[in-house]
C-alpha cells in the first residue's frame, strides 16, 4: 500500500511540474488517502503486536 502511495506522489510530482494540474491533484489526493490508510494499518498491526494478540500468543503457549 505504500508502494502505491508513492508513485501516486510521484505521478503528482511529475504532472505538477508538466503543467497537468487536474492529473496532479487528483494522484496527490490517492497518495494522500493510501498513505493515511496504510499508516492506520501499520498503528492496528503495532498494537496488535503489543498486545500479544494471533501467531505470537499461540507460540507462547
Amino acid at each position: 500500500m505504500l508502494k502505491y502511495a508513492i508513485i501516486f506522489a510521484i505521478i503528482s510530482l511529475i504532472a505538477g511540474a508538466l503543467g497537468f494540474s487536474g492529473v496532479a491533484a487528483g494522484a496527490a489526493g490517492i497518495a494522500k488517502i493510501l498513505f493515511f490508510l496504510f499508516l492506520v494499518v501499520a498503528v492496528i498491526f503495532v498494537v496488535l503486536a503489543v498486545l500479544g494478540v494471533g501467531a505470537a500468543r499461540r507460540v507462547m503457549k
